[in-house]
């Protein structure tokens, strides 16, 4: 991915939900204006989500997901709707294709209801208007439109952006931790899991934040920040790190500067920070034979020494002193039933968006299973979380708090 382009993450989801043969491929290669999914008369044509990253007038960036029909039948089908439902998970805005000849049915009324629960913004667009002689009223949250003529495709990319613009604002990444001509260190192992040529994404948008609130943002080797800091001359405003070479970090930099990692700047953006914190405090309880999931959010290739199925593992049964068992998802996968897990240590999640981050943090919490992520869980097994939450006054106040009783 190139320094210029929208990250995933930092796109609108915007997901196409409904039953077979709504036309909803169609519609999204309306309006799309390419051809995006395949369109067949056949039920069930999508088989799988199918996405896109794209640029979408008066949008923006956007990810444009279309889902298999949600009425799919027998094995298959359940696979189909399971799919379904995992891109609920991420979407910011959601469409429901109607068969406007039809209007709106059982398994419609069911997807408003799930929407609704998941608290997502939606609309309904009732398709197939050029087949209709009159146009009954589509209320507040519909329209009516047609993929073919293609009838108020326009219409229906204002509401989407409508939807979008009238969202929760993205909070800051590290843009409010430090002020114009602030100096940020920036601690960056360049090793074998690193890509070729590139910064790894956390490292990219750290970067581009601290720029837009103009600061000044050093980048160092771990090897390099001794000498850094001294030819420096006075103290940076900030030092951020990688998580893995954490210990060494703290131990170099002066006890009046602030100190956190990359993960842990992700933890606060994506919304898991609390969660997190109070999560990690369940490695000391650990017992022999507990499952540990560790999750992360992307598919890479793995090296040899891999953070996430290599080395927090053997760092967690050094820690505990434990006979530790753990399983592993990455990507889009996340378990439904998280009863087997006795903690969830997770990635800073910089290739999922925050409703995604979410909804796995709304899974574990609703089934009580703590949930931490890589930055805090390394932290507190180096003794050195509490210094790098400094810089969040309020998260601090309530790990000492915790930690006093």
């Amino acid at each position: 991915m190139g320094f210029n382009e929208t990250p995933l993450a930092e796109r609108v989801c915007i997901g196409f939900f409904g039953r077979r043969n709504a036309g909803k491929s169609s519609l999204v290669n309306a309006v799309t204006g390419q051809e995006l999914a395949v369109v067949s008369e056949v039920k069930g044509t999508t088989t799988d989500p199918v996405q896109k990253a794209m640029e979408l007038l008066p949008l923006g960036p956007v990810l444009i997901i279309d889902t298999p029909g949600f009425d799919d039948e027998g094995d298959l089908g359940e696979l189909r709707m399971r799919k379904t439902r995992q891109v609920l998970g991420k979407t910011d805005i959601a469409v429901l294709v109607v068969d406007g000849l039809e209007g709106l049915h059982e398994t419609d009324e069911d997807l408003i209801r799930l929407f609704q629960q998941e608290k997502i913004p939606y609309l309904v667009a009732f398709n197939k208007s050029d087949l209709m002689p009159e146009e009954p009223e589509a209320g507040l949250e519909g329209i009516y439109v047609s993929a073919v003529t293609p009838k108020n495709i326009g219409p229906l990319k204002e509401k989407i952006a409508s939807l979008a613009r009238s969202g929760t604002p993205a909070p800051p990444l590290v843009s409010d931790l430090v002020g114009a001509s602030d100096i940020a260190v920036l601690v960056v192992p360049i090793d074998s899991a690193a890509p070729k040529g590139r910064l790894i994404l956390p490292q990219q948008q750290v970067i581009r934040d601290l720029l837009e609130a103009d600061a000044i943002a050093l980048v160092v080797k771990e090897h390099g920040l001794r000498e850094a800091l001294r030819k420096l001359g006075g103290k940076p405003r900030l030092v951020i790190t990688d998580s893995q070479v954490f210990a060494k970090v703290s131990a170099e930099t002066p006890r009046d500067v602030a100190l956190t990692s990359f993960s842990i700047l992700f933890a606060r953006y994506k919304g898991l920070l609390a969660d997190a914190v109070q999560g990690v405090q369940v490695m000391d309880q650990l017992k022999d034979g507990d499952t540990i999931l560790i999750s992360e959010g992307c598919t890479h290739h793995r090296q040899c020494d891999d953070i996430g199925t290599v080395k927090l593992p053997r760092w967690l049964r050094d820690y505990t002193g434990r006979q530790l068992d753990f399983a592993f998802t990455s990507g889009g996968e996340f378990p439904e039933d998280l009863s087997p897990y006795r903690l969830i240590i997770h990635c800073g999640g910089c290739m999922l968006n925050a409703r995604e981050v979410l909804s796995r943090q709304k899974r574990a919490r609703l089934q009580q299973v703590p949930i931490t992520n890589y930055g805090i869980a390394i932290a507190h097994m180096q003794g050195i979380l509490k210094r790098s939450l400094e810089v969040f006054p309020r998260i601090s106040q309530e790990f000492e708090q915790d930690n006093a009783h």
